[in-house]
């Protein structure tokens, strides 16, 4: 596969590279992802046993509430958080932990919306770079 663009919206600004985890089905965070290693605990989840720290995580949307950002803190706090999370929309759970982990730990990851038809390419185990403008390049792996 060439380079291709797909032009995403940058809710939280940033850079990150990384593999491709894709999914179409929602994740919660609360006690469907360990915060101590990255892991998708969510038995009923598709990617389910799968570790996501580090990868560039194609997620539709959050499912739950609030606590999918302290989950998320703790994540960023361990070094164990996705590099990058893509999704459907504006996600404020996932903006809401990118800019609280700015402020408390240095350390915001891209929170980027693509359009859902545009979201649908995203495969897993590609490489993706996600650019500050929200642009995302997408290369063989």
């Amino acid at each position: 596969m060439a380079d291709r663009v797909i032009a995403g919206r940058a809710i939280v600004a940033g850079e990150a590279e990384g593999e491709a985890l894709v999914t179409d089905a929602a994740l919660s965070f609360w006690g469907g992802y360990d915060f101590h290693t990255g892991e998708i605990i969510d038995r009923h989840h598709p990617l389910a046993g799968v570790h996501a720290a580090g990868r560039v995580l194609a997620v539709p949307f959050s499912k739950g509430s609030s606590t999918t950002t302290a989950v998320l803190l703790e994540a960023v706090r361990a070094g164990t958080a996705p590099a990058a999370i893509l999704t459907t929309g504006v996600d404020a759970f996932f903006a809401l932990a990118s800019i609280v982990a700015g402020v408390m730990y240095g350390k915001s990851f891209p929170v980027v919306a693509l359009e859902p038809d545009e979201f649908a390419l995203l495969q897993t185990g590609e490489r993706l770079t996600v650019e500050r403008s929200g642009v995302i390049r997408r290369t063989a792996s």
